[in-house]
C-alpha cells in the first residue's frame, strides 16, 4: 500500500497506521463495509467484514433506516453517539446532510436529557476526564488523548449545564456535543477536537447517591484547590497542545467571569456562554430592526436574567451602540436587567460585580411584568432559565406599545424557554419578532406562516474556532466576537426576514461559518496575533482546510 495514503491522518500523530481489527476500531479511519476488496487485502480485513462492499451513500441510508426506528429522542441520541465512536466519517456525513433534524438530537434540547442520564447511557469513552486526584499530573493525563494535534478543546466543570444546574461529570455530554458542531458546522477536523471535563465533584446530592453516576462522589472542591486544578490544566494545554483554543463551557457564574478575565489575555481562550451567546444574540437583535422598520440605535433592551448570558449579550449590544454613535454611558443606559430580586438599580446593595455597570438610577421594581410596563422596552431577552416567564401579560404589554415587539426567549433546553414561538405570535397578534435558544416549528397565525429564528450559539462558535485555527491565533479577543456577530447579521437576507427569520437557515451554516472564520482570522492577522503567515486568498485558504466527510482511499 502507498505509504502516503496510509499517512493521510498519520493516525492522529500517534503510533503506526492500524490494520485488521484495530483499524475497524479506529473511528476516524474506519470505513466499515465501505472498505474495498483491494483495501481488505492490503489491510488484513478479510473475514472481519461481510462480503458486501457498500458505498457511503448506502451506509447513510442504513443509518437513517435504523435512526427512524427509534422511539424517543434520547434513543436517537445514543444511536448517533455510538455511530460517532465507531465511524466518524459516516456520522458527520449523516449530520451534515440532515443538520436541521439532527442538531436538536446531538445538541440542545436532547443533550440536556442526555447529560441528566449520562451515567445510565454511558457505553464507550469519549474525551478526557481530569479529576482533583490528577493534580500534579494533568499534562500526563492530556497525553493519553487519542490525537496529538488538538486545536480545539471544549472544557466544562459541569456546574451549570444549560438551564439544568449541577450535573457534575455527566456534563461531558456538552463538550462532546459542542465539538460535534465544530465539525458539522465549520469543518474542523474531528481529530483536532478534544472534549474535557474537570471533575471536581458535584453538589447535586441525588447524583452522588446514584449508583450509576460516573464521576467523583464528593461535594464540589472550591477555592484554592479548584483554582490550582484549572491553572494546571491551562498550563498543561500550552505544553501538550500549544496550538489549541480552550473554550470554557457551562461554568457557574461564580467562576465563569473571573476565569475568562484571568485567561483571556494569557492564552487562546473564550467563554461561549458569555461571548458566544452575546455575539449570536447581537446578530439577531441587529437584524430584527430591519424587519420592524426601525433602527438598532433606537432600541431599548430589557433582560430577564443577569448571569453569564445576559451580561455577555449586554456587553455586545453596548459595543454595537457605541459604533452606531452613542457614548458608552448612553449605550449602557439602553440595557436594563431584572434578576431574581427585581430590577437591577444603583440603590441595591446586593449586586455582584458583573451587574454593577448595568445598575441605573431608578425606583425599585419587583418583577418583570412591572419592569416591562414601567420601562416600555422595544426588546425583551430571556436568559433566566425560568419557563413561561414571558407570559400572556408580558407579551400583550410588549405588543401594546410596539408595532413589532422583539421577543428573544433564549433559555435552553426547550423546557426552560421563557415562552414558546406559538405563544409569542398568538399574544402579539402575529406581530412579534421572535427567536429562541432551542428550535421551534413554524407557526401559522391568521393565515401567515412565521418561521422562528433560533439564536443558537452554533451560528458563532464554530466559525470563531475555525478562524482561530486557520490563523493559529494566540488569543481570542472581544473584537473577534463583535466581527463574528456583524458577519452573521450581514448574512440574513430579505427573503429570510420575509419569513420572520432573524438568522440564516441552518442549511447554510457551513457557508456562514466560513464567512465568520474569515472575519476572525482577518483580525488575528491585522492585530499581529497570528502565528501563521497570511495567505493571499484568505477565504480560499479557509475552505481548503474545512473537513469534508468523505472516505479516503488507502491503496
Amino acid at each position: 500500500m502507498d505509504s502516503k495514503k496510509r499517512s493521510t491522518r498519520a493516525h492522529c500523530g500517534k503510533g503506526k497506521f492500524p490494520t485488521g481489527i484495530n483499524l475497524l476500531r479506529d473511528p476516524i479511519l474506519n470505513k466499515g463495509t465501505a472498505f474495498t476488496e483491494a483495501e481488505r487485502d492490503a489491510l488484513g480485513l478479510h473475514g472481519l467484514l461481510p462480503a458486501c462492499v457498500c458505498s457511503l451513500d448506502e451506509q447513510v441510508e442504513r443509518v437513517l433506516v435504523n435512526y427512524r426506528r427509534k422511539t424517543s429522542d434520547l434513543e436517537r441520541y445514543v444511536y448517533l453517539v455510538n455511530l460517532q465512536v465507531r465511524n466518524e466519517t459516516l456520522f458527520y456525513r449523516v449530520i451534515q446532510d440532515h443538520l436541521d433534524a439532527m442538531m436538536p438530537i446531538i445538541y440542545t434540547p436532547t443533550v440536556g436529557e442526555a447529560c441528566q442520564k449520562y451515567g445510565h447511557i454511558y457505553q464507550r469513552p469519549k474525551g478526557v476526564f481530569i479529576t482533583t486526584n490528577d493534580r500534579g499530573r494533568v499534562a500526563k493525563v492530556l497525553r493519553n488523548a487519542p490525537c496529538a494535534d488538538v486545536r480545539i478543546i471544549v472544557v466544562t466543570d459541569g456546574e451549570r449545564i444549560l438551564g439544568l444546574g449541577d450535573q457534575g461529570a455527566n456534563g461531558m455530554g456538552i463538550p462532546v456535543g459542542k465539538l460535534s458542531l465544530y465539525t458539522a458546522c465549520a469543518g474542523v477536523r474531528p481529530s483536532q477536537c478534544l472534549p474535557v471535563t474537570l471533575d471536581v465533584g458535584t453538589d447535586n446530592e441525588p447524583l452522588r447517591e446514584d449508583p450509576l453516576y460516573i464521576g467523583l462522589k464528593q461535594t464540589r472542591v472550591r477555592g484554592e484547590l479548584y483554582d490550582e486544578l484549572v491553572e494546571e490544566f491551562v498550563q498543561a494545554v500550552q505544553e501538550v497542545f500549544p496550538k489549541a483554543l480552550i473554550q470554557f463551557e457551562d461554568f457557574a457564574n461564580r467562576n465563569a467571569f473571573r476565569l475568562l478575565q484571568k485567561y483571556q489575555d494569557r492564552v487562546c481562550a473564550f467563554n461561549d456562554d458569555i461571548q458566544g451567546t452575546g455575539a449570536v444574540a447581537l446578530a439577531g437583535l441587529y437584524a430584527a430592526p430591519r424587519l420592524a422598520g426601525t433602527r438598532f440605535a433606537d432600541q431599548k433592551f430589557l433582560f430577564l436574567g443577569a448571569g453569564e448570558a445576559g451580561i455577555g449579550i449586554g456587553d455586545m449590544i453596548v459595543g454595537m451602540l457605541v459604533e452606531e454613535g452613542l457614548t458608552p454611558e448612553e449605550a449602557r443606559g439602553r440595557c436594563w436587567f431584572v434578576d431574581s430580586r427585581g430590577l437591577v438599580i444603583k440603590a441595591r446593595a446586593d449586586l455582584n460585580a458583573h451587574k454593577l455597570k448595568y445598575a441605573h438610577d431608578h425606583e425599585p421594581v419587583a418583577d418583570f411584568l412591572s419592569a416591562v410596563e414601567t420601562l416600555e422596552p422595544t426588546a425583551i431577552i430571556g436568559v433566566s432559565g425560568q419557563p413561561g416567564s414571558f407570559g400572556q401579560s408580558v407579551l400583550q404589554a410588549m405588543a401594546r406599545f410596539n408595532a413589532h415587539p422583539i421577543v428573544f426567549a433564549l433559555s435552553n433546553p426547550t423546557s426552560k424557554a421563557e415562552c414558546t414561538a406559538e405563544e409569542a405570535y398568538r399574544w402579539s397578534d402575529g406581530r412579534a419578532i421572535f427567536a429562541s435558544g432551542s428550535p421551534f416549528e413554524p407557526v401559522s397565525h391568521n393565515g401567515k406562516i412565521h418561521v422562528p429564528g433560533q439564536g443558537n450559539n452554533a451560528y458563532i462558535f464554530p466559525g470563531v474556532g475555525l478562524g482561530a485555527i486557520v490563523a493559529e491565533s494566540r488569543l481570542i479577543t472581544d473584537e473577534m466576537f463583535f466581527a463574528a456577530a456583524k458577519a452573521l447579521a450581514a448574512q440574513v437576507t430579505d427573503a429570510d426576514l420575509a419569513q420572520g427569520r432573524v438568522y440564516p437557515p441552518l442549511a447554510n451554516i457551513r457557508g456562514v461559518s466560513a464567512v465568520i472564520a474569515r472575519a476572525v482570522a482577518a483580525i488575528a492577522y491585522e492585530r499581529g496575533l497570528a502565528r501563521r503567515e497570511q495567505p493571499e486568498d484568505l477565504m480560499q485558504d479557509i475552505t481548503a482546510q474545512m473537513y469534508q466527510p468523505v472516505y479516503q482511499s488507502y491503496v
